[in-house]
């Protein structure tokens, strides 16, 4: 029965969330216009503990924002991790810029520092690690590498609000960041997402150009230059900053979800979960599993399986430089040879449903319907 579907993502919406967005509908406007996007700014900023958050439509149009707030455009690179979703590729590709793809590390399945240094050239002007399933990569290591060579930071921390490095939130821990909202993740507005930084001067050039090209301030409508229109509408941004305030019990769900599945799949061999670094917090945004090849259950045909039997599933991203959008592109037939490790785990990796309103016995359900098509007692 559809009711009885076990989904793959969905929020976690309660009564402070329909008040303030009750509120905002009927009262943002006239002098308190604005007044819920700048409260939820405001409290996404202390909650990472940086100076500026801009509220947005999406992620992606916070990397575009990014990279052309820092400039990049025709002739530079910007590397780019193969394993991921498109929208962290996309925005470079949006400036004119070229993506380039560099490998993941086998654990964290996060942008490799070894492999970044591989892909280095005098065109290279920043590097956009993305925190993958709520992971983070090894930020020291890519700041030492940045900082030899002069490269800005841009993090894709879209899918890791609340995950941590050394102690430092995701977020905080480029030179800019971009967070997602969508439906899907830990923290929803519905559709929207934020841009964050400590850097003054970019942060101000980011609040002419989401304005289609006017002056913070200006009153007289005199555009400067032809810029974009990213803001977020009042609504979402109530329903944003409710989410802020619960921050610390979202994150402990999504933790607790997970740990309800490393517990019920414990001793399973060939099954892989998420990994969590002695220095990092993982928030666990996707709950994922990588199958050992030997278990000859490839991605497509587990989910089908998991399909009929009423559980909701998605694909371990496709390597960026395997799709069809980048093909006949140069850097993506040199990034299909080098990125082993990315090629490695993408066939045989698998997000199981991670929906913030799951119960414990949905997802032993999961477990024991997964054990049963493995054939694993």
């Amino acid at each position: 029965m559809m009711s009885d579907r076990i989904p793959i993502a969905g929020p976690s919406i309660t009564q402070r969330e329909i008040d303030y967005a009750t509120d905002a509908a009927a009262n943002g406007w006239y002098e308190r216009a604005g007044e819920y996007p700048r409260r939820f700014e405001t409290a996404f900023a202390e909650y990472l503990g940086v100076k500026h958050a801009v509220s947005l439509p999406s992620c992606t149009s916070g990397l575009h924002l990014a990279l052309a707030s820092l400039g990049i455009g025709p002739g530079d690179e910007v590397i780019v991790p193969d394993l991921t979703w498109i929208a962290s590729a996309a925005p470079i590709s949006y400036v004119g810029a070229t993506p380039v793809f560099a490998d993941v590390d086998e654990h964290t399945w996060c942008l490799s520092a070894e492999t970044v240094r591989a892909c280095l050239t005098e065109n290279t002007k920043a590097i956009l690690p993305v925190d993958l399933y709520g992971g983070v990569p090894d930020y020291s290591a890519l700041r030492a590498i940045a900082d030899e060579h002069g490269l800005k930071i841009i993090e894709d921390a879209a899918e890791a609000i609340g995950s941590e490095f050394d102690g430092r939130k995701a977020g905080a821990l480029g030179d800019v960041a971009a967070f997602s909202f969508h439906g899907s993740k830990t923290f929803t507005t519905g559709e929207g997402g934020m841009l964050v930084t400590d850097d003054d001067e970019l942060h101000a050039r980011v609040m002419q150009l989401r304005d289609h090209g006017r002056e913070p301030g200006d009153i007289h409508f005199k555009n400067t230059e032809v810029a974009f229109k990213y803001k977020m509408p009042p609504v979402a941004a109530a329903i944003g900053l409710a989410q802020v305030e619960r921050a610390e019990e979202l994150v402990a769900r999504k933790r607790e979800i997970f740990d309800w599945y490393r517990k019920s799949l414990a001793g399973v061999e060939g099954l892989t979960l998420n990994h969590e670094p002695a220095n990092t917090k993982n928030t666990f945004w996707m709950v994922t599993a990588v199958l050992d090849p030997m278990l000859e259950w490839p991605k497509e045909k587990l989910m089908m399986a998991l399909d009929a039997e009423g559980i909701d599933s998605r694909p371990m991203f496709h390597p960026l430089s395997s799709l069809p959008a980048y093909d006949g592109q140069a850097e993506a037939a040199v990034a299909r040879k080098r990125n082993q490790v990315s090629y490695r785990l993408s066939p045989w990796g698998i997000n199981l449903p991670s929906a913030m309103n799951l119960t414990r016995e949905q997802v032993q359900r999961v477990t024991d319907t997964l054990r049963r098509i493995l054939g694993i007692s």
